[in-house]
């Protein structure tokens, strides 16, 4: 927890998954959901290389990206993996959530959510955002921030697509040294969650 906000806990990003997940009874969509799960924590804890597992996602999936100054499209698993590695070696994999409301369907999942993401001042400066310190972290609260990622029929993740619809009200807090926290913090504290994700056939077929 950073800044006195106990939502400020990467151990509850996916709390919202879990809400969900408590009244979803649709097998398919409960696999989505649990991958899902999955994917955003092993974000986080800078294991990335495993979200590219054959059953998580498809061969060259492709991210659309307009936050917090950064346009961009990522063409392909390398390209992904690429921007993934930046974040975990940087320490800007760190998000963390407030508000957040999911949907599934057969072949989405899509989230409304303030974001926060912690960012470093030269990763801002380079997006066109002033900061007044460009060694220093920040933490980027984006309000309202729209994510949709779409999966096939094998409930393999095709893509993301992440927009910010409110720029004007996004805001930057400064950390100090003691609230950044390291990839690998993160991922030490996120261990106990990242369980292994079950087949699709013993999850969907089995049951269908």
């Amino acid at each position: 927890m950073i800044l006195n906000n106990p939502n400020l806990d990467v151990r509850k990003t996916n709390r919202a998954i879990d809400e969900l997940m408590k009244v979803t009874t649709n097998p398919r969509h409960r696999f989505m959901l649990e991958a899902y799960y999955r994917h955003r924590f092993l974000e986080i804890g800078g294991r990335y290389e495993e979200i590219f597992a054959p059953e998580m996602t498809v061969a060259s999936p492709l991210y659309h990206f307009e936050v917090g100054g950064n346009s961009a499209t990522l063409d392909g698993a390398e390209a992904v993996k690429g921007f993934y590695a930046v974040w975990a070696q940087t320490n800007q994999s760190i998000f963390y959530v407030e508000d957040e409301q999911i949907a599934v369907a057969d072949n989405f999942i899509a989230s409304v959510a303030t974001m926060y993401q912690q960012t470093h001042g030269k990763t801002l400066a380079g997006n066109g955002i002033a900061v007044d310190d460009e060694n220093a972290y920040y933490l980027m609260r984006v309000p309202g921030m729209q994510m949709f990622w779409p999966y096939d029929d094998q409930c393999r993740l095709i893509g993301e697509d992440v927009w910010e619809p409110r720029g004007a009200e996004r805001t930057l807090t400064k950390l100090t040294a003691s609230e950044v926290l390291t990839s690998e913090q993160a991922g030490k504290l996120l261990e106990p969650f990242i369980k292994p994700l079950r087949t699709f056939e013993e999850v969907v077929l089995q049951a269908a």
